[in-house]
């Protein structure tokens, strides 16, 4: 098992180039079992996610081939069975997404219920829902969904809250579908985006995405091409926050400023400043971190994975914050890591109360999930003396080389080996 260990103090300085979009890469490479012929997919982030979803493919029968670690050709004409393996479904929530591509194209598929991060209750009723509308059937059995339909048929769906993993899927199963489906109080973030862009380059017919009325027309084939996913928005928030964290001054270069609006906001309101430019932005600090009210909101507003980084930057903020994130029940579960740290926040239900103190000291921690584990990087980074993070797998699952890329900026973090316990001999 590996750690990271954080000697806090040094302020960030330099430049940062951010990855492809995790939430747009596992998407797509799911999205390649629709696609009638060979596809190559460029700058795609080499993290544990895209890995997985990469080898769910290849042990259904696709090819898998890499030119190098963020370029994949990829070849699914030889999956023959829609029914994805056990085991590494359940290492990852994306693993819903093979839901809808393999109902598009067998009409028929067997996805065990997905996993990732401990983030709560984080059903599929949605999923299903849209799946039922364009004609399929479902079924559970011993936490397998099966959905079949002997034809899928464009129809009308309305979801009853947004939901971004449920607008996926729908988009996936009416992309070859017979007719036209409008999906309606559809999730408008940037991967779904790009998604759209993804699949209308092969052939499909997708209009409105990025607004919340999505129309889908269905069409029979889809070309291969060559494709570049889009710079990962919350990467790139991640290091913004890093920066402000540590009183640096650093150019996060490969991004789309647009993306990055609701982070740039809050962070300005903090007294941060960050200027734009076409494809990066700079964010530095010269007076005092400001107390400052955040709540997340589904694209555009403020998103819950940036929550736990802004959080962590306020709690060495002048004044008291209050932070509030309704969209999962469990992202406040990292808030008694910090406390180790010397953070003051309450808990209240879905809203932490945040006070902000002169400084953080290093500490032993857990990584309790992705997010989580990137704010305890942050809240390493900017404390008085060594911190140690643990279950550092669950970083890893979407932030490419983070600890080379912070010691490039002048972070003295390392990512080292320890032997778990239960495998050491103990004598005496």
């Amino acid at each position: 098992m590996y750690k990271f260990i954080i000697n806090g103090g040094n302020k960030l300085e330099g430049c940062v180039s951010i990855s492809g979009a995790k939430n747009a890469a596992v998407a797509i490479v799911a999205a390649t079992i629709l696609c009638d012929e060979p596809c190559v997919l460029e700058n795609v982030p080499d993290i544990s996610d895209t890995a997985i979803c990469a080898k769910i493919l290849h042990e259904m029968g696709a090819s898998i081939n890499y030119t190098n670690k963020n370029t994949i050709l990829i070849d699914t004409r030889n999956i023959k069975s829609p029914v994805v393996p056990l085991e590494l479904a359940r290492s990852m929530r994306a693993s819903s997404y093979f839901l809808g591509t393999l109902l598009g194209r067998f009409h028929e598929a067997y996805v065990p219920m997905p996993g990732g991060c401990d983030l709560g209750d984080r059903p599929i009723d949605q999923h299903i829902k849209a799946f039922d509308h364009l004609g399929a059937t479902h079924e559970i059995v011993n936490g397998t969904v099966h959905v079949k339909a002997d034809m899928l048929i464009g129809n009308q769906i309305y979801f009853d809250f947004i939901t971004v993993g449920g607008t996926i899927n729908a988009i996936f199963a009416a992309v070859k579908a017979n007719g036209l489906t409008i999906i309606e109080n559809a999730a408008k973030e940037p991967h779904i985006v790009d998604l759209a862009n993804f699949l209308n380059s092969m052939g499909a017919d997708i209009r409105g995405a990025g607004t919340d009325v999505i129309k889908v027309r269905g069409v029979e084939y889809l070309k291969g091409i060559s494709y570049g996913i889009i710079p990962d928005q919350i990467e790139a928030g991640t290091y913004m926050v890093a920066a402000a964290a540590t009183r640096g001054d650093v150019l996060i270069k490969n991004v789309i400023p647009k993306h990055l609006e609701s982070i740039t906001v809050n962070l300005r309101k903090m007294g941060v400043k960050v200027e734009e430019f076409d494809d990066s932005v700079r964010v530095s600090v010269e007076g005092p971190i400001m107390k400052n009210n955040v709540k997340t909101m589904p694209h555009p507003g403020f998103p819950t994975d940036m929550q736990p980084q802004l959080s962590t930057l306020l709690t060495i903020a002048d004044g008291t914050s209050i932070v509030t994130d309704d969209i999962f029940d469990n992202r406040f579960r990292y808030v008694g890591e910090l406390r180790k740290m010397g953070a003051e926040i309450t808990v209240k239900d879905k809203i932490a109360i945040i006070q902000g103190v002169d400084g953080l000291k290093g500490a032993p921690v857990k990584a309790t999930d992705l997010r989580a584990g990137a704010a305890l990087i942050i809240a390493g980074l900017c404390s008085e003396g060594i911190t140690q993070i643990d279950d550092i797998f669950h970083i890893e699952r979407g932030y490419e080389c983070i600890e080379e890329k912070l010691q490039a900026m002048g972070a003295d973090i390392k990512r080292v080996y320890c032997q778990p316990m239960d495998s050491v001999a103990i004598t005496g």
